[in-house]
């Protein structure tokens, strides 16, 4: 003789999976920037000095106005894309926690 069947009832959960989301970065801390304008008349008046010794011998670099302005530019870009970013991922943080809520 056969042993006895029972029907067995399934029921499916849908649950979805909880998202991480990790902590945003630190802010940036910008260090301080001495900014100095040479002219060719300040920079003769510098070599002079240090030719003195009243001045310490200290390498500068430079630009030209067109690499400081792509360089500003750029920044910019950084900036833009940074904001959007930030916005992105707000916006689905928002969905998740909407989505929390109706639960």
């Amino acid at each position: 003789m056969a042993p006895e069947t029972k029907p067995v009832e399934v029921v499916t959960v849908t649950r979805t999976a909880p998202i991480y989301h990790p902590p945003l970065p630190e802010p940036i801390e910008s260090s301080g920037i001495e900014w100095r304008i040479l002219s060719p008349d300040i920079m003769q008046q510098y070599l002079e000095s240090v030719e003195a010794g009243e001045e310490p011998r200290v390498a500068y670099y430079g630009l030209t106005s067109q690499g400081y302005e792509n360089l500003s530019m750029t920044m910019g870009e950084v900036t833009r894309y940074l904001e959007q970013i930030l916005h992105i991922v707000g916006y689905y943080r928002e969905m998740d926690e909407e989505e929390e809520d109706t639960k």
